[in-house]
């Protein structure tokens, strides 16, 4: 079963640049148009492929690009148009079931997150679209200078604020407003709030005072208690529990890309995560 993206283009105006760029919105569609400019030309599709059953522990959202096999972590761009950056929706918003990119599996699908041996959802629903941005990773080896902790091992996450639900799979180019330090576990966990840069807010929102108090406060109050039924503490935060501007969460962002890059090519240990 073959599930269609909005159409994005990937555009290359150096071997080293790449982004996407956003045409129209399909609210279920999982297919997405790449072409390279100036260098070769061809139009080719990259989708992605439902393997599974869903809510089962078999179910996987695959990606594929002209040439087979791809993963949404490794090779889908960080950077989109401009000051953009895409993000990698695994949970449309109002759903509970915990999805997210498999970081240790092959090609990096997104499944759904499994303990105990069970099916991971959350309590409650999540308010915004939430995801990650590709070719990001928090290292678990290296530790944040003034807040003492070390990287969860993932990809640096992303909630989107926008109106529209953006269905499991879609790449969308966001714009970064701001970023808050969660504690996780002793962990470092960040949060970046972003916009769909084609929402009506992207006008109105270009750093983090612009994001109302009352969506700020509840980001951070529904990531503060959302463990809390399973009998986990609540998270704490980092920095008095206050929001990075958008300048200092693009810091944020590079500094977790060039941990990517480290891992990539093999500076830093992978582990048991699956590197293409």
């Amino acid at each position: 079963m073959k599930l269609t993206f909005a159409p994005l283009a990937l555009l290359a105006a150096a071997p080293s640049t790449l982004a996407w760029t956003a045409g129209r919105a399909a609210p279920s569609l999982a297919r997405t148009s790449l072409a390279r400019t100036p260098f070769a030309a061809a139009l080719y599709s990259v989708s992605t492929e439902v393997v599974g059953e869903e809510a089962t522990e078999s179910f996987r959202l695959a990606f594929k690009g002209e040439d087979g096999a791809i993963s949404p972590w490794h090779d889908i761009p960080l950077k989109g148009s401009g000051d953009s950056y895409n993000m990698l929706v695994e949970i449309p918003k109002m759903t509970k079931a915990k999805m997210e990119v498999a970081t240790k599996e092959e090609n990096n699908p997104i499944a759904q997150d499994i303990k105990k041996g069970k099916l991971r959802d959350y309590h409650g629903p999540i308010f915004w679209n939430y995801g990650c941005l590709p070719q990001t990773w928090e290292d678990p080896n290296e530790e944040h200078p003034e807040l003492k902790v070390f990287g969860d091992d993932d990809p640096i996450d992303v909630v989107e604020i926008g109106s529209s639900a953006l269905a499991m799979g879609t790449v969308k180019e966001v714009k970064a407003l701001g970023c808050i330090a969660m504690i996780d576990d002793g962990e470092l966990d960040w949060k970046v709030v972003a916009v769909a840069v084609d929402d009506p807010l992207a006008e109105e929102y270009n750093d983090i005072d612009d994001v109302p108090m009352a969506v700020q406060d509840g980001i951070r109050e529904w990531f503060r208690w959302y463990k809390t039924p399973d009998d986990k503490p609540l998270n704490g935060f980092g920095f008095d529990e206050k929001y990075l501007d958008a300048a200092e969460t693009k810091k944020v962002i590079e500094e977790t890309h060039e941990s990517w890059k480290k891992l990539k090519d093999g500076t830093t240990e992978a582990g048991k995560l699956w590197i293409n």
